[in-house]
C-alpha cells in the first residue's frame, strides 16, 4: 500500500514538471498580448488627445497660427502618457507641420500660406493626398463633399513583445483627421 501512494506522488510531481512550462508560457504570452493592447490603448487614447484639441483650437488653423498649434499638438500627442514614449506628425492644412521624434522638441516644415487654403483631403493615415488649394470652402469634392480645413495627425509607439509572434512587429502606428472648417 505504501508503495502505491509513493507511486502516485511521483506520478503527480512528474505530471507537474511536464505541464507548468506550458502553462507558464501561455499564460506569459497572454499577459504579453494585453500588455500590446494595452499599450495600443494608450496611442488612441494620444489621438483622442490631439483630435479634442484641435477642435477647441480650430481658429488656430491659419498662416499665423499654424506652427504653434502643429507643435502643440505633436508635443502633446508623443508625451501625453508618461510611461510610453511616442513620435507624432501634425500637419496643419496641407501647410506647418511638425514632428515630435521620442518626445523631443518638435522639428518644423511646411508652408505656412497653405494654412489659409481648403482642401479635398483623400486617402488614409499613411499616406493623406490634400489636391487642389481652394481660396474658400465652397468647391464642392468628387465625393460630394465640400472642401475644408484639416488637421491630420499620426503617431507611433515601438513595442517591444517578449515573444515574436508575427502579427506584433515592434511597431505601432495609427493616424486622424479633422475637419476643423
Amino acid at each position: 500500500m505504501i508503495t502505491l501512494l509513493r507511486q502516485r506522488r511521483s506520478v503527480a510531481a512528474l505530471e507537474f514538471a511536464l505541464l507548468a512550462p506550458t502553462f507558464v508560457m501561455a499564460f506569459a504570452g497572454v499577459a504579453d498580448i494585453g500588455f500590446a493592447l494595452y499599450r495600443w490603448s494608450e496611442l488612441e487614447q494620444s489621438l483622442a488627445l490631439g483630435s479634442n484639441y484641435a477642435l477647441m483650437n480650430k481658429t488656430k488653423v491659419n498662416s499665423s497660427n499654424g506652427q504653434t498649434l502643429a507643435d502643440n499638438i505633436a508635443t502633446m500627442v508623443a508625451t501625453s502618457n508618461s510611461d510610453m514614449t511616442a513620435s507624432s506628425t501634425v500637419i496643419v492644412n496641407n501647410g506647418p507641420t511638425a514632428t515630435v521624434t521620442n518626445a523631443g522638441t518638435p522639428a518644423n516644415s511646411g508652408t505656412a500660406s497653405n494654412a489659409n487654403s481648403y482642401y479635398c483631403l483623400t486617402g488614409s493615415p499613411a499616406s493623406w493626398t490634400w489636391g487642389t488649394g481652394y481660396s474658400s470652402n465652397t468647391q464642392t469634392c468628387s465625393g460630394g463633399t465640400q472642401a475644408g480645413q484639416f488637421v491630420t495627425l499620426t503617431v507611433s509607439y515601438t513595442y517591444t513583445p517578449f515573444f515574436n509572434y508575427g502579427f506584433i512587429n515592434g511597431a505601432m502606428t495609427d493616424g486622424a483627421v479633422v475637419q476643423v472648417n
